[in-house]
Parts: structure tokens; C-alpha cells; sequence
């Protein structure tokens, strides 16, 4: 059966967001980080919200959506002692292609992933979506195929968590239920900063599913225009890349 441009969405949306969020994760970032004198916690608020620029915490907040407006206001402030917003931004897209350039150089077929990816990056709308529209006007720092690869993942994912907050947000849920109702459960809560207690998650689960499906089709935009056998192909690369990368969560 040949895809429709919502179902590769889906289909891809777990390998962008490994992919796209791993640089985040990686040690060397995390000690780069400590090097700029900002904390872990620090680096992810202003290095994803420092695209916008030097703004008010709650905007950031606003932007990133799931995050609990305190836990922005904390992370970004400490930021901003160090460094600007900005350059946080630009320190963190220079691991992002630094963390490209190490793991994905030599997976199969990159040049052909980077060719996919960057093309829904481009034909991508970011009316909606202001955390992607910054990141995708940035200047990217490197130009071999894993860090370009690297950079055009970190947009997809960009784009897919503010297609998720559209949805979170149409179908009425706050973000705290949004969480809780996703794949991660209250670990995720924990993590973006909201204290318990929890709602209970089976009153939530049909809004998170419908959630999800707007995700899948304001997502499923940026491969509108690809043939279907190259949104086949995409979702194949996506796919094995996420193995060669993770072969043990795989």
C-alpha cells in the first residue's frame, strides 16, 4: 500500500525524534555545556529557545509549549548570566553538527537521507510553528553530509513537537495531561517540570491519540509534494539510520 503524506509522518516520527533530539543528549554536549558555564537544564531551554532570540521567559515558554512555565523561567535566566540566548542557540547547532558529523558521516546512504530531509525542511510551512521557523533561519555551521543530515533531523523534530503542541492544544489538553497521556508517562512530566499529582491517564488517551493525528498531518505537509516512492524511501532511511545509530534500543 503506498502511503499518504500523514501516514509517513507517522510512520517517521519516531526515528526524528531520536535522531533529532540526540545531540542534546550526547555527553560531549552536555560538556560543552559545563565548558559555556551553563547547566544541562540550561542548555536544553535556551539551546532550543535561544533561536528566538534574546525574548521574555515566557514567550520561551510559550514557544516550547510542554514545559513548565517556571522550569523555562529557571533554565532560560540561568542561561542568560552566561550568555546570550542566541549564542547558546549557535553553540548548540555547532553540536548538532559536530554530533552528525561522528555518527551519521559513514551510515549508508546519507547523501540521500540529507537530500530527503532537507527537502521537507524546506517545503515544510512554519506558520504556526515559531521554534521552527528560528531554527531553520539560522546559519548552519558545517557542511558535510552528517553534520547537514544532523541539522535537517533537529528541524523535522522542531517541526514535529510544534505540530504536536497545535494538536495538544485543539483538542483541549493541557499540557501537563498531554504528557502524562503520551508514550513517556509522568517520567515525562517529571522531566519538563510539572509536580505531581497527575491526572489519571485513560481519560486522556483518545484526546492524546486525536492529538497525535494532527501532529501526523500538519507533519505530513512537508512531504505533500514527494512522489510516493520517495516518501517510502524516507521513511526507510529514517528507519535504518535510527538502527546503525541506537542498535540497542532498536
Amino acid at each position: 500500500m503506498t502511503a499518504t503524506a500523514t501516514q509517513t509522518a507517522a510512520m517517521a516520527a519516531s526515528a526524528v525524534n531520536r535522531l533529532g533530539g540526540a545531540f542534546l543528549e550526547c555527553p560531549r554536549t552536555l560538556r560543552r555545556a559545563r565548558e559555556l558555564g551553563l547547566t544541562g537544564w540550561a542548555c536544553y531551554v535556551a539551546g532550543r529557545g535561544g533561536a528566538l532570540g534574546d525574548v521574555r521567559p515566557d514567550t520561551v515558554a510559550a514557544a516550547l509549549g510542554l514545559i513548565a512555565p517556571d522550569a523555562v523561567r529557571d533554565g532560560w535566566d540561568a542561561a542568560r548570566r552566561a550568555l546570550s540566548p542566541r549564542e547558546v542557540a549557535a553553540h548548540m547547532l555547532a553540536e548538532c553538527c559536530r554530533w552528525g558529523t561522528e555518527h551519521l558521516d559513514d551510515v549508508p546512504r546519507v547523501d540521500r537521507l540529507v537530500e530527503l530531509t532537507e527537502k521537507a525542511v524546506l517545503a515544510a510551512d512554519g506558520s504556526g510553528l515559531p521554534l521552527f521557523a528560528a531554527w531553520r533561519a539560522m546559519p548552519v555551521p558545517g557542511d558535510g553530509p552528517g553534520a547537514r543530515a544532523a541539522v535537517a533531523l533537529h528541524l523535522l523534530r522542531e517541526h514535529r513537537a510544534g505540530a504536536l503542541l497545535l494538536g495538544v492544544r485543539a483538542c483541549g489538553l493541557s499540557p501537563v495531561q498531554a504528557l502524562v497521556a503520551g508514550p513517556e508517562g509522568e517520567a515525562a512530566a517529571v522531566a519538563f517540570g510539572w509536580q505531581p499529582p497527575y491526572p489519571p491517564v485513560a481519560p486522556l488517551l483518545r484526546r492524546r491519540a486525536w492529538a497525535d493525528a494532527v501532529a501526523d498531518r500538519v507533519g505530513g505537509q512537508a512531504v505533500q509534494r514527494f512522489t510516493p516512492a520517495e516518501r517510502g524511501e524516507l521513511v526507510t532511511l529514517l528507519k535504518d539510520t535510527a538502527r546503525t545509530v541506537f542498535p540497542r534500543r532498536s
